[in-house]
């Protein structure tokens, strides 16, 4: 599904899971997921590490086509900059990625200073 998404697709989330503590991420990727259950820790098929979720009203319908619920998963690759951090993204971002302090049930979370620079928004230009 696409990385950008919209509050309208996430109107049946009542809880965001985290497994990792979000304050120690200056960014996590997103993605909506087609799972099979409302709630608990979904399956993971990724490279890289699974660090949150969310979770869905007992209300959530399934979708006809697929018969799956829409759920959100928080994720980070092996090249982010928490485990990469002069690598690719040592400044910037993946277009996915959010502030997971901007993150909560029914909102997409928002790109912040701290997720799009990094260290780098920490550092004042001489002038």
């Amino acid at each position: 599904m696409s990385s950008m998404l919209q509050d309208s697709q996430l109107t049946d989330e009542v809880e965001v899971v985290w497994l990792e503590d979000p304050a120690h991420l200056d960014y996590v990727r997103q993605a909506l997921d087609k799972v099979s259950q409302r709630r608990g820790k979904p399956r993971y098929s990724r490279d890289g590490r699974l660090v949150g979720y969310t979770n869905l009203s007992p209300d959530a319908e399934r979708d006809p086509d697929s018969g799956l619920f829409a759920r959100r998963a928080f994720f980070l690759l092996p090249h982010d900059r928490d485990s990469d951090p002069t690598g690719d993204y040592q400044v910037g971002a993946p277009g996915e990625a959010v502030d997971p302090s901007t993150i909560e049930p029914g909102k997409t979370g928002a790109k912040t200073p701290r997720s799009q620079r990094g260290r780098a928004a920490e550092i004042t230009p001489a002038g």
